[in-house]
């Protein structure tokens, strides 16, 4: 099989294995999943999840986080690590959300990269799961599996793993099929011990073959 079938392959299997496909942060609504997103940088979604109802429950609102002390902010987020600079870009972020889009999250990607504290992988994750558009979210799992199975070769940049699937996924289908490498990557193709003999790419993943 070359890469494009080798692509939609992959697609058949995981979406047998997990009909369901979504995203495995908490929220409600747009401007929640760019909080989520940026506290999730080096922390666990379960751990954000247990952070942002106490965030919300203090600062409701775009207009309220956006005239939020940022030391208010972190004193909340200081779980999630890293607390002064997530606690700054959520600040400015909600703040030119609530002066600039009129508390609204803007529904491109060249407008939500121009928001503090996004990159291509919020952004795309905005894009796909919010506004229903073709997105592809390179995140940890996605660029681990994409090697492991065989869709990229000792590609590890997001950008350039990003790109590559645009090449060879239907533009359809890349939303939905990060969240199930995410979903197979907890689940069975787990980081430093891959469990093949569970796995349902074993028979046409890379990996696998090589483990012989």
């Amino acid at each position: 099989m070359d890469k494009k079938e080798l692509a939609l392959e992959v697609i058949r299997r995981l979406k047998t294995e997990y009909p369901e496909a979504s995203c495995t942060l908490d929220y409600d609504k747009a401007w929640q999943l760019l909080v989520s997103v940026r506290l999730a940088a080096q922390c666990t979604d379960a751990r954000v999840d247990q952070v942002t109802p106490k965030l919300y429950e203090k600062f409701p609102g775009i207009r309220e986080l956006a005239e939020a002390p940022v030391e208010e902010i972190e004193k909340i987020v200081h779980p999630c690590g890293l607390g002064p600079s997530k606690a700054r870009d959520i600040s400015k972020c909600m703040k030119m959300l609530h002066e600039l889009y009129h508390d609204q999250v803007p529904d491109t990607m060249e407008e939500l990269l121009k928001l503090p504290g996004v990159g291509r992988k919020s952004a795309n994750l905005v894009m796909g799961d919010v506004f229903g558009k073709p997105a592809i979210v390179t995140d940890t799992h996605c660029i681990r599996l994409c090697n492991l199975i065989g869709l990229a070769d000792e590609v590890r940049e997001p950008a350039k793993v990003e790109k590559l699937l645009w090449e060879i996924i239907p533009p359809e289908e890349g939303n939905d099929l990060c969240h199930r490498f995410v979903l197979h990557g907890r689940a069975v193709c787990v980081a430093r011990r891959p469990q093949c003999d569970k796995c349902c790419l074993k028979d046409i993943c890379r990996y696998a073959a090589q483990q012989g």
